[in-house]
């Protein structure tokens, strides 16, 4: 007798090797949409992280290049001014001449001091805090204001000062001492604030007052801060540094 030996009498299945073979393609398929998911997410990791990469140097650039700059750029101003002052007499002398040095500013809570440019110009203020052209010089009655962008080499730290603070004012002739009165947070539209007297546009000034204006809040724009202050007293630079930058 023949006997017909059936893979299912065996234990097996008639259909076992056509499901391995469709099993083997599913497993294929899923290895292969797998390693392009990861292949992607790996792609989409890097990616991340070169972003980070490039905004930390960036973040670096803006901080210390920029920092760097700044001083190399006072180094050159200061020289430059020294120069006008020794060759500058009389009215001469009092004449801001556009993206050059006007005067020195020292205040001393933040142990840091500028040149002053003459002019707010993008390319005037890049560097160095700029003055309003409009505006009055130092020790005259209205309002000597300049703006200064808000980086670490600059006005970074404004927001620090205090009323009674000094701000020191250094021209060719003279030091005019400012002490802060007041520090408010505006519009980039209060454009006033800069004004002989400020928020009082066509009004007579009868102080002598200094007003810095920069960013707000730091590393942003869409603010302005701004700080006020009143001339206290006056020498002569030939009497030296006063005891407020000093400390003596």
């Amino acid at each position: 007798m023949t006997v017909y030996r059936s893979s299912a009498a065996l234990g097996g299945s008639p259909y076992s090797s056509h499901t391995n073979q469709q099993g083997g393609s599913h497993a294929a398929a899923s290895a292969s949409l797998g390693t392009i998911v990861r292949a992607i997410i790996r792609g989409f990791g890097q990616t991340l992280i070169t972003l980070g990469l490039v905004v930390m140097l960036f973040a670096g650039y803006e901080v210390y290049g920029k920092e760097l700059q700044v001083d190399g750029n006072k180094d050159t101003l200061n020289s430059q001014l020294n120069q006008q002052w020794s060759h500058q007499t009389g009215a001469a002398a009092s004449t801001p001449i556009p993206g050059q040095g006007l005067a020195r500013i020292y205040i001393p809570r933040l142990q840091k001091d500028w040149v002053v440019v003459e002019g707010v110009t993008p390319h005037d203020i890049r560097l160095a805090p700029g003055h309003y052209p409009k505006s009055q010089l130092p020790g005259q009655v209205g309002n000597f204001a300049v703006a200064g962008h808000r980086i670490k080499a600059i006005f970074y730290d404004l927001d620090q000062l205090k009323n009674g603070d000094e701000i020191v004012v250094q021209t060719r002739t003279d030091w005019f001492i400012y002490k802060v009165s007041l520090t408010e947070i505006v519009s980039p539209h209060e454009v006033s604030v800069v004004d002989p007297v400020p928020h009082h546009p066509g009004a007579t000034p009868t102080q002598k007052m200094i007003t810095l204006t920069t960013c707000n809040p730091k590393w942003d724009n869409y603010q302005r801060l701004i700080i006020h202050g009143v001339l206290a007293s006056t020498q002569p630079t030939s009497a030296g540094q006063p005891p407020e930058i000093t400390g003596s």
